[in-house]
């Protein structure tokens, strides 16, 4: 699998996003308890848009795999929750 966003793929961007950062996250890139880097530098990073961002965070709430903290940022739990199916 990518950790690109195909612009031509089936899913949604932001889907696509969500899934990247939940392999991420599973995979050990992202350390339970680690900070996720802010929206812009995600934005910039995977060349999307912070909307984009912002609603691929929201399903990673949504799935129980991050937690926003107002005004210090997203973070990955620190127990993750049983893998699921792709976002979609």
């Amino acid at each position: 699998m990518s950790d690109k966003i195909d612009p031509e793929g089936i899913d949604y961007h932001y889907v696509q996003l969500a899934n990247i950062i939940e392999r991420r996250i599973r995979e050990g890139t992202y350390m339970p308890g680690m900070r996720l880097p802010g929206e812009m530098t995600m934005a910039h990073d995977f060349g999307a848009g912070t909307i984009t961002v912002r609603r691929a965070l929201s399903i990673l709430r949504d799935k129980g795999l991050v937690v926003t903290v107002h005004a210090r940022g997203t973070f990955v739990v620190r127990e993750l929750p049983t893998e699921e199916a792709p976002a979609e």
